[in-house]
């Protein structure tokens, strides 16, 4: 039978999958970035909320001490979607995401500082290795400095987030944090919302198109990829999950090619790209797997 590492592994990879067409639904939602993620934040919340009371209300109840911890996670997401549907915005969905593959190394770097143990050399081989499969997946577009950079940006905060959900996952029912978490961002983006009238109009707009596409991307890619991603964390390390988000840049990529027809990032290059990902994501999960064989002995 898999191994509860193996099936928890297993779920992560639809949970990023789900990430990599978030990108896509971004795309095709007639928002701005900010009220965008208002609705898609406030919509996931009342989804989550609602799952809560449906099967234990005393989800609700937290210990004060991780009250920072949440509110800290909701900043941090919000503002990494707000600067990653910025980013698809400006600069499109595939320069956008094959940013996010950096997030593997940062992870590798601050991990250690976060929970308080050495740092593990293979995990930065692994993301450099990813990061130099993002570079050929890119194909050296540096004439759009300002999308890298709100999608450099996003890639930090969000690594900041997934550091932050590793400490709460074995403290804070997943539904829970998912709830509190998405919570305060909703009220910090809609605080930001309120303060442009051109986000106002957009906000209270919506066409039947983006009420659908905003549903989807609430219900699906948001409230249950998001109770799932940190459910898998009480097993997986936040190294683990990053470097498996580096699949999330070859998903959206290939749907983008598929939706949007990007043909011409089909090159040789992207497939050379894409093996690179694909060897960083395998070989971590090969030696951590065997660290936790060697450890039960």
């Amino acid at each position: 039978m898999p191994s509860a590492r193996s099936k928890n592994l297993i779920h992560l990879h639809f949970i990023v999958f789900l990430f990599g067409f978030t990108s896509i639904l971004g795309a095709l939602i007639q928002l701005d970035a900010i009220p965008l993620v208002a609705h898609r934040m406030l919509w996931a919340t009342g989804f989550i909320g609602l799952y809560i009371l449906a099967r234990n209300p005393k989800d609700f109840l937290i210990l004060r001490k991780n009250f920072k911890l949440l509110l800290a996670g909701g900043v941090f997401i919000a503002f990494h979607w707000m600067s990653f549907f910025y980013a698809v915005k400006v600069a499109g969905v595939s320069l956008t995401l094959s940013m996010l593959s950096m997030g593997a190394f940062f992870t590798a770097l601050l991990e250690p500082l976060f929970f308080d143990r050495k740092i593990i050399y293979y995990e930065l081989v692994f993301g450099a290795l990813a990061i130099f499969g993002l570079l050929l997946i890119f194909q050296s577009e540096w004439s759009q400095w300002w999308g890298l950079l709100m999608a450099l940006l996003s890639t930090v905060l969000g690594v900041f987030f997934t550091l932050v959900n590793g400490k709460l996952a074995n403290r804070v029912p997943a539904a829970a944090v998912s709830f509190y978490e998405l919570g305060f961002g909703a009220i910090l983006t809609w605080c930001v919302v309120a303060f442009n009238p051109k986000f106002i109009d957009q906000a209270l707009d919506l066409g039947a198109q983006d009420v659908i596409l905003l549903g989807v991307l609430s219900l699906v890619c948001t409230a249950y990829a998001f109770v799932g991603s940190v459910h898998v964390m009480k097993i997986l390390s936040p190294y683990s999950v990053m470097i498996s988000i580096n699949m999330e840049p070859i998903y959206g990529i290939v749907l983008s090619v598929i939706i949007f027809g990007e043909k011409e990032l089909l090159g040789g290059l992207f497939y050379l790209g894409v093996v690179l990902i694909l060897s960083a994501v395998l070989g971590n999960g090969y030696f951590k797997t065997r660290s936790d064989a060697v450890q039960s002995r």
